[in-house]
């Protein structure tokens, strides 16, 4: 079959398109990126959104917490199925109508039988209505009565970074103070594991922004095993190993927290873990190491971020970075 010159052109240009995004992508997979780390038994539960990431988190790609409960929790609830036309008490009555209308069809009573058995049928059924009619009404009043008054919640310190201060639309964003604080959005913890978040608190998570940030730009080591989990080491130190193999070094300086706020905090055990969407700006390029020529990015133009970090400490200790999330 003869190729046409345009059928020619089409394909040889879906084939530099390819090599180009495979190219882009190679630069891409060697930047940091993804969603990886460990959030306790929340690891692979969604986040609640937040002033600063108001869009759901990606889900957790990389961790090395197992997947258990997530799965057991889906084995045990049963689906949802939709009630048959002959289930329930509804069923029960139509078969037992229906099969005494067939016993007087054979007895004899013929058609006269079986119109006996449709009226009987039509009286049962607006029966069954008027009873489930009466139901609804009196759940409803049940419901209404046992609804309680919600009283208005105090606000606490909900965001930090350098619009802290900046005024804030009460009606469209009340519903995001620290967990332990205030109220939470649309679901509340159990007491017993939310934990309070201070003033101290929210700079350790500011300091600690900038000073992985950094110390990843430095290929810090030693200052990363300080600064967060033995598992997010690994992820980082496996990135900054695939950076040099590729014979490239990400830079990052200038590190400047725009905005940030809490979407949850709690305590597991002798653990504590806060999730926190962060708003950053940060000088971020890729610069060949034999050379220094940047290769992506732009020395003199920050870029801006929008990621969730959690922090987590044993014992009352210092914050280490757990996890990290792309919204």
């Amino acid at each position: 079959m003869m190729i046409s010159r345009s059928s020619r052109f089409a394909v040889l240009f879906a084939g530099l398109f390819l090599a180009f995004s495979m190219v882009t992508a190679d630069y891409a997979e060697a930047r940091r990126g993804g969603s990886f780390g460990s959030r306790g038994t929340r690891t692979f539960q969604s986040v609640p959104p937040t002033r600063t990431a108001p869009q759901p988190a990606a889900p957790v790609e990389r961790s090395m917490t197992p997947n258990s409960a997530a799965n057991n929790a889906a084995r045990q609830t049963p689906a949802a199925q939709r009630p048959g036309m002959f289930s329930g008490l509804g069923g029960s009555m139509m078969r037992g109508l229906l099969l005494g209308g067939l016993i007087g069809l054979l007895l004899g009573q013929g058609f006269g039988g079986l119109a006996g058995m449709l009226g009987l049928l039509l009286q049962g059924l607006l029966i069954g209505g008027a009873i489930m009619l009466i139901i609804r009404f009196f759940r409803s009043q049940s419901a209404r009565n046992q609804a309680p008054a919600m009283a208005g919640v105090p606000r606490g310190i909900d965001s930090f970074g350098r619009n802290a201060a900046a005024p804030r639309e009460a009606d469209n964003f009340s519903s995001f103070p620290i967990p332990g604080i205030g109220s939470g959005f649309g679901r509340t913890a159990p007491a017993n594991d939310q934990i309070t978040m201070t003033p101290a608190d929210l700079d350790t998570f500011q300091q600690r922004l900038t000073e992985v940030q950094e110390a990843f730009g430095r290929e810090d080591h030693a200052g990363l095993r300080r600064l967060a989990t033995p598992e997010m080491v690994s992820y980082l130190s496996e990135e900054l190993a695939d950076n040099a193999k590729n014979g490239i070094r990400n830079e990052v300086s200038n590190v400047s927290l725009l905005e940030a706020d809490i979407a949850e905090s709690w305590r597991e055990d002798d653990r504590d873990y806060a999730t926190a969407a962060l708003r950053y700006e940060s000088l971020d390029v890729m610069r060949d190491r034999a050379s220094g020529k940047i290769v992506a990015g732009e020395a003199d133009r920050p870029t801006e971020t929008t990621e969730l970090w959690t922090f987590t400490r044993q014992d009352g200790g210092d914050w280490k970075l757990a996890a990290i999330q792309q919204p």
